[in-house]
């Protein structure tokens, strides 16, 4: 069907006279317009690299899905305060092939088309050499082959990050490694997920033997580009989901295995490490650009809308967007005794059910702080407590946009950014890699590959997450059953703990919506109520704290992947619906 040609594989190549290619001169001689020809183009010095630039533009912040939405609000992790948000639409059972919500199969497939060009055009074409990786001065870094390399490895880890993109959404995709033209096929069908498995890991090797291994190796005004750490985590996360249950029906312990190996491969390179504030690993303008855990993240953004869609109601007239719920509160254990809430040994007090937790608590949900005595730095907002009591500034039903669940979220927000009067930006990139994401991949593959004959190294990595500076919970044991941190030392216990660890660890992050389905959880975890915490002031320091239901949502077995949209079906038919929409 070549009439789709424009829309799902042509779009945007930043060729001027790309979409006529009659005018072009077979022999790269000027035409005589102001047009100029796919071969000039390449002869330019600067265009090579330009070109490649543009293909990065394909990645996209993760902040905003419309109107200040997260995916966090897709899952149990949070509500949107906006009723009306698209959001929803995941949750409420209207998700159809009619009605489609992040839909990144034309953007995506923009980028592989791009990274194909750059691919097949990046040889021979005209570049002036920089000095871009570090030992600086090193001729053998310099010359034009060792240069053109660099920039493939990069082009082939941007197409395997988007076809990953495509695979964990979709399920499977049409692999597609050339420029297509309009005299090609182009109505054709999904290639298997094995085969789209393979493809990724292809490319992720093929970026891995050409790129410096790490961020520290390029000088710094090219940190940010692709690194082989960046590849390593792409291929980590890829194995990891190719091994969980819902696509490794047979539970092969093999694909397990594999997917701890491709996590221990950047461990083992010594490159990346926890960083020391959790709160600061988000905001560049404190913890410095490309702290030692950020393996790959976008650009940064500067800017204050971030704030200005979460931040609570009362400040600045922000919209207060993402509420956590009160089932993500619940998985933050006690600080003292690193034991879950539900157990009856970890100090949990309801009447403070804030006190004494997981410091993670206070990093990523806003709760109501007038309500700790004394009040917890942490949990304050611009050197203020957040009121979410009801009848406080920032309390359930004041406003349109006030929380719908008796809290607000704090990760990725600065306590420095300004958007009333004078506007003080601040400069954020969206991970999309970090190191304790690679910590706790490693850790669940290796507990589903070997269970509890790994379970000295199984504990020691996730205890390295629980161990950063600031956060210091109580390390997870399995020899003292009256210590802090218990586990029971079976493989089922283990599983528990580490998932609940990524879900904390983790949070608004886009991994929860990924990790329950691909743990294949659906229909127990996204399937019915989530609630929030009412809190009503008896006096002016105690209140009552009583748990309701905010949302009741709907998960169907159809929804472990997304709907192809009906109108690229239209186009080409051969794609075929996933099943149940």
């Amino acid at each position: 069907m070549k009439k789709n040609i424009c829309y799902i594989f042509l779009a945007a190549i930043l060729i001027s006279a790309g979409c006529e290619k009659d005018k072009f001169l077979q022999d790269g001689s000027f035409s005589g317009t102001n047009d100029v020809t796919e071969a000039q183009l390449w002869a330019n010095p600067d265009y090579a690299r330009n070109f490649l630039n543009n293909v990065y533009a394909s990645l996209s912040d993760r902040y905003n899905l419309g109107d200040g939405a997260l995916l966090a609000s897709a899952t149990d992790e949070a509500v949107n305060s906006n009723l009306n948000s698209g959001i929803n639409t995941f949750t409420n059972g209207t998700w159809n092939a009619a009605r489609t919500v992040d839909d990144v199969y034309t953007d995506m497939y923009t980028g592989i088309r791009k990274a194909n060009m750059f691919l097949e055009k990046a040889n021979g074409s005209a570049i002036i050499p920089i000095d871009e990786v570090l030992p600086a001065n090193v001729a053998a870094n310099q010359t034009y082959d060792a240069q053109i390399q660099r920039l493939l490895g990069q082009a082939y880890f941007l197409r395997a990050f988007f076809q990953f993109e495509l695979l964990k959404r979709y399920g499977s995709y049409v692999i597609v490694t050339k420029t297509l033209s309009v005299n090609d096929e182009l109505d054709l069908p999904r290639n298997t997920f094995d085969e789209c498995v393979k493809q990724i890991s292809d490319d992720c090797e093929a970026a891995i033997s050409r790129l410096p291994l790490s961020p520290v190796e390029w000088r710094t005004v090219d940190r940010g580009r692709a690194t082989q750490t960046a590849a390593m985590a792409l291929k980590a996360r890829l194995l990891l989901y190719a091994a969980s249950p819902q696509y490794n029906t047979t539970n092969s312990l093999v694909k397990w295995q594999a997917a701890a190996d491709a996590a221990k491969r950047i461990m083992d390179t010594g490159k990346h490490g926890i960083y020391s504030s959790y709160p600061n690993i988000w905001l560049w303008n404190t913890a410095g650009a490309f702290n030692n855990e950020t393996i790959f993240a976008t650009a940064t953004l500067n800017t204050t809308a971030i704030e200005t869609n979460n931040a609570p109601i009362s400040y600045d007239g922000a919209n207060g967007r993402t509420n956590p719920t009160q089932e993500f509160v619940d998985a933050f254990e006690m600080r003292t005794t690193g034991k879950p809430i539900s157990d009856g040994t970890s100090g949990y007090n309801a009447n403070a059910p804030y006190t004494n937790r997981d410091p993670r608590l206070g990093f990523t949900v806003l709760f109501n702080s007038a309500s700790v005595q004394p009040a917890i730095a942490a949990t304050n907002f611009k050197s203020r407590p957040v009121e979410t009591f009801v009848g406080g500034k920032d309390g359930l039903g004041l406003n349109v946009n006030a929380t719908k669940t008796g809290y607000y979220m704090r990760k990725y927000l600065s306590e420095s950014a300004s958007w009333a009067g004078t506007t003080t930006n601040i400069r954020r990139p969206w991970i999309f890699f970090r190191y304790a994401e690679v910590l706790l991949n490693y850790a669940e593959a290796l507990n589903e590959a070997q269970g509890t004959a790994q379970l000295t190294e199984i504990l020691r990595v996730v205890n390295l997450v629980r161990a950063r500076a600031g956060v210091a919970m109580p390390a997870l044991q399995t020899t003292n059953p009256a210590g802090n941190a218990y586990v029971a030392p079976t493989q089922i216990e283990l599983r528990k703990r580490i998932r609940n660890e990524r879900r904390v660890e983790l949070s608004f992050e886009e991994h929860r919506f990924f990790d329950v389905r691909r743990w294949k959880e659906g229909e127990t975890t996204f399937n019915g109520p989530v609630t929030g915490m009412r809190i009503t002031p008896i006096t002016a320091t105690t209140f009552t704290y009583t748990r309701f239901t905010v949302d009741n949502r709907v998960f169907a077995a159809r929804n472990y992947l997304y709907p192809i949209s009906q109108n690229e079906l239209n186009r080409s038919p051969k794609l075929g619906q996933n099943t149940g929409y």
